[in-house]
């Protein structure tokens, strides 16, 4: 293990994105992130392309750096044994409502019994003081909920569209990263552990309204909500006499030299629409309108030479698949195909962030479903025929030729 979570030992109960993605950040960093699964194992082991059953693509790349414990905790014996592993780890974090704790009696107050000094990190949809508490959430649901959708359509879209990436999942998860951190250092400074709590309909409700509450953030308001440049129309891949690219123009510096290479340099000054950033957002559709109205008189890379040579802000248009080609991503190591245990060859993304001294570093390849209990069990204290015995009950499972 390396980074600068050695040490820390996590036992994460999350499924699906939100948590595990939250989990593989920490477990990266060095935690020993120990992931809890049903019998049946975590639903997304089955979403999308994978070699074998319950290891998808999906789930290899939000699962690596972590051990897998099946136990079925409706059942005493698995119940039992979850007390037994939390009673030596720093965190706990769950992603199903605290209703759901609750019912397993495995609420903050049922693992203060046997963990004082545990961080109970609870990800679930809605804060619990409000009319939502009770609601089940999911990416779409909270998209929708924050008017992603809408907010879509007021920049153009024909129909209000979801984002098409399970962002909400992806930015709460790294919420909770950051939640876990700063918990970890409090206790560290005082040595109290306590409860957290990271909904996901407030934390994206920041995240958006942190660029759209425009005029709504005074009271009374003096003015809409909505950020203009954001909601314009031609805030989109440009399009060039043979494709598409991705140009910004936002302080004077870049509007000037713009309107320089078009061979307009006087409207900068002779235009009260380009006299300042003030004025630009409020003609900024016009603006825009005019840059793209601009752009297909010549190709892509005719626009990349001049562009770049004038020190403007450029980048191709990518695909997912040509994204995967990227040459800086190539020289920086981003990709890299490693030997899965069980699935073979697999590509794999670096840990992006760069340390000096404490560089995270991946220790395990996703495991299978029941991969190490039989050796987590043993070092929370269980015999070899204990374990035995609680695999004969149904509390647990043991993957074939499982780690011991």
């Amino acid at each position: 293990m390396s980074g600068p979570l050695q040490g820390v030992r996590i036992v994460d109960m999350t499924t699906v994105l939100m948590g595990p993605y939250a989990t593989q950040i920490l477990g990266d960093f060095g935690a020993d992130v120990i992931k809890i699964e049903p019998p049946d194992g975590d639903t997304v082991r089955e979403v999308g392309p994978r070699r074998h059953p319950g290891m998808s693509g999906i789930f290899l790349h939000a699962n690596r750096s972590k051990r897998s414990v099946v136990l079925d905790l409706k059942t005493p014996g698995g119940r039992e044994a979850l007390l037994r592993i939390a009673a030596d780890a720093d965190v706990l974090i769950y992603n199903v409502r605290p209703q759901a704790m609750a019912r397993l009696n495995l609420s903050y107050e049922e693992l203060l019994k046997v963990n004082p000094r545990i961080l109970y990190v609870g990800l679930y949809g809605y804060g619990q003081g409000g009319p939502y508490a009770a609601k089940s959430a999911y990416d779409d649901l909270i998209q929708g909920a924050v008017a992603i959708p809408t907010l879509a359509k007021q920049a153009g879209s024909d129909v209000p569209r979801y984002a098409p990436s399970a962002i909400a999942d992806r930015i709460v998860g790294m919420a909770a990263v950051n939640a876990v951190t700063a918990g970890l250092f409090h206790r560290e400074r005082t040595g109290e552990g306590q409860s957290i709590d990271v909904p996901m309909f407030e934390t994206m409700a920041q995240f958006i309204l942190g660029d759209h509450m425009g005029g709504l953030t005074f009271e009374p308001p003096i003015g809409p909500s909505g950020y203009s440049r954001i909601l314009n129309e031609h805030r989109r891949p440009y399009r060039t006499q043979d494709g598409y690219l991705c140009v910004l123009l936002y302080n004077d510096k870049q509007w000037r030299k713009f309107l320089a290479l078009i061979g307009q340099p006087d409207l900068m000054d002779s235009d009260p629409r380009f006299s300042s950033i003030v004025e630009r957002n409020k003609h900024i559709h016009e603006l825009y309108r005019m840059v793209a109205e601009i752009m297909p008189t010549r190709t892509t890379a005719e626009w990349i030479k001049v562009l770049e040579a004038a020190d403007m802000p450029v980048m191709q248009l990518h695909t997912v698949d040509s994204l995967m080609a990227d040459p800086h991503l190539d020289a920086v190591g981003f990709f890299d195909v490693v030997e899965h245990p069980s699935e073979g060859a697999i590509r794999s993304m670096a840990i992006p962030s760069q340390w000096s001294r404490s560089q995270p570093k991946v220790s395990r390849q996703a495991p299978r479903l029941g991969e190490h209990s039989a050796q987590v069990l043993g070092e929370a204290g269980y015999s070899q025929e204990d374990i035995r015995e609680l695999a004969r009950r149904g509390a647990t499972r043991l993957a074939p030729n499982a780690s011991e």
